[in-house]
């Protein structure tokens, strides 16, 4: 058995929780936000059967998307503090990050 931890943008959270309804995948779903955007995320987090563990991860695959946004940067260049302005820099977000670790044991209190 696998634990599987995918952290993702908050824009694909309800098309991947309605994608693992459909493909019969218990998900629990997490809010979250990420520390150098600081922008929502959503963790799942997934306990599957070694066999649909490839199943899981095709699907997260297939829903999380990456994309260009425009973002003012979390610290200041030394050019806007000699102007006062600070450009927005262009940078990639979502997608997403996974984690598979194995399970010992698991309980159904």
């Amino acid at each position: 058995m696998k634990l599987i931890i995918a952290v993702i943008q908050d824009q694909d959270a309800n098309e991947l929780s309605n994608s693992f309804i459909k493909a019969n995948i218990r998900a629990t779903k997490i809010s979250s936000n990420g520390g150098f955007l600081k922008s929502g995320n959503t963790t799942f987090m997934i306990g599957v059967e070694d066999e649909r563990k490839q199943e899981v991860l095709d699907i997260i695959k297939s829903i999380s998307k990456s994309r260009s946004q425009f973002m003012t940067a979390p610290f200041p260049s030394p050019q806007s503090i000699d102007d006062g302005f600070q450009e927005p820099i262009k940078v990639q977000v979502g997608g997403a990050t996974v984690f598979v670790l194995p399970i010992e044991e698991t309980y159904h209190f």
